[in-house]
């Protein structure tokens, strides 16, 4: 092993038995099947604390070099999210009525979805995560991140997890082209959007598409 530079501390965690592990990896996935993409949000007010304790949990996902290229903008500016609304749904329109192909709007149709986005006003909260590919010091300077998409997208998986777990909902709503949100939200320029989330209990009235996962053997293949 080569020598450490930096300074290192022990690493612990609980050993668990061989059952223990197979009943805390089967109920883990019960719950996680759980986890559903929601559209039909309700405006019941939700805790400051649970979505920054979310956040910080999204936070502890690994990144490359460990520079946790990642900022997490909450809003709940009633002003603010209708106006990222408008946006978005500006953007959408154009996508719906020429960017997408044939084929894209078809694999669309089982989730019901459209260019209109109710749910950014209606949801408590509006999470918008951006990317950095770099860091900018105050002189200019640019220090490059590195597998910044990939560091983002697990910090996402976490959060959205984090949400279940919290007893909430969220939906990833990816908006085409996006600098709308940064604009809007005059983020720097090494911030660029990565996903815009609502966040909040569902409707009483919500639905979700009656769809099913792939199973195991789609999913996994075996190199025994």
């Amino acid at each position: 092993m080569s020598a450490k530079k930096h300074p290192f501390i022990p690493f612990k965690q609980e050993e668990v038995s061989e059952e223990k592990m197979i009943e805390n990896s089967r109920s883990f996935y019960a719950w996680a099947d759980k986890r559903r993409s929601v559209r039909d949000f309700s405006s019941k007010p939700v805790p400051k604390e649970v979505m920054e304790n979310c956040i910080m949990t999204a936070s502890t996902a690994p990144s490359g070099a460990h520079k946790q290229p990642w900022t997490f903008c909450l809003i709940s500016n009633a002003e603010l999210k209708s106006r990222l609304r408008e946006l978005a749904e500006e953007e959408e329109r154009k996508s719906y009525e020429g960017r997408m192909s044939d084929v894209w709007l078809k694999d669309l149709e089982p989730l019901g979805t459209n260019s209109v986005k109710e749910f950014i006003d209606i949801a408590p909260w509006i999470v918008i995560i951006l990317k950095r590919p770099y860091e900018l010091e105050e002189d200019g300077t640019k220090h490059q991140n590195y597998y910044v998409n990939e560091s983002v997208g697990l910090a996402s998986g976490f959060f959205l997890m984090a949400v279940h777990n919290a007893g909430l909902v969220a939906l990833t709503h990816t908006p085409s082209p996006m600098n709308f949100i940064a604009k809007a939200l005059e983020r720097p320029d090494n911030e660029r959007p990565f996903l815009l989330i609502p966040v909040g209990y569902p409707a009483e009235n919500a639905e979700v598409p009656d769809l099913s996962r792939k199973s195991k053997d789609e999913v996994i293949e075996y190199y025994d």
